[in-house]
């Protein structure tokens, strides 16, 4: 089972640098006066929600991942400190029994990661709609997911901290940065997947430590 949280970035899936990220264009029309304000998380977690839905995709088939707390009902909770590593990852189930995937973090805020994700849907629904149904389907072969990743590994299990030991935040930024260095996707042994554990790892230790 993919988790909702924390984020589980797909393996493979390149990261956007953090000198490379921006603010999002995503707002919401309120009142009379049509009034453009900045999209909330409940707003963009529905948008992305509503375009799979009119793809036939059932709401128990959709998890939506971030580093966003979750509601009773699974989904991101809105009112809460911006994460440090803003990514979002929408995991679903086709009727047809594909498993897709599509993560962004081009943005700053969570919210503008899951509104691109929910355009970019759109766009994608508009070939479907324009006759191109086999066109979208090879599309989003690209999207596919891989299995659900089995027995995660806890923070202390990737930094190496047995289980019991009592270790300050500071030290576990210390070990971050030396194996950031390591793993990094620029490095010759990195790699996009064993950075994202880190980044994870990195924001459960946070949680728990401070």
């Amino acid at each position: 089972m993919i988790p909702a949280y924390p984020l589980q970035w797909p393996a493979g899936w390149p990261r956007t640098p953090a000198m490379q990220q921006r603010y999002g264009k995503f707002g919401s029309k309120k009142g009379a006066a049509t009034r453009v304000t900045d999209i909330t998380v409940a707003e963009a977690t529905q948008r992305v929600l509503g375009e799979l839905g009119r793809m036939g995709v059932d709401r128990e088939d959709v998890v939506i991942s971030t580093n966003l707390m979750l509601r009773l009902d699974g989904l991101p909770r809105s009112a809460q400190a911006a994460p440090r590593d803003a990514g979002a990852a929408v995991y679903w189930q086709t009727p047809a029994g594909a498993r897709r995937v599509m993560a962004i973090d081009q943005y700053y805020k969570v919210e503008e990661n899951l509104a691109a994700i929910a355009a970019t849907l759109d766009a994608m629904r508009a070939i479907e709609r324009h006759g191109g149904a086999q066109i979208l389907d090879r599309a989003f072969t690209g999207f596919t997911a891989l299995p659900a990743p089995g027995g995660r590994r806890t923070w202390r299990d990737v930094f190496e901290v047995p289980e019991g030991w009592i270790v300050c935040l500071a030290d576990v930024k210390d070990r971050y940065r030396r194996l950031a260095r390591e793993r990094h996707p620029d490095r010759p042994n990195g790699s996009n997947a064993a950075m994202s554990e880190l980044n994870v790892a990195l924001a459960e230790a946070e949680d728990e430590l401070k």
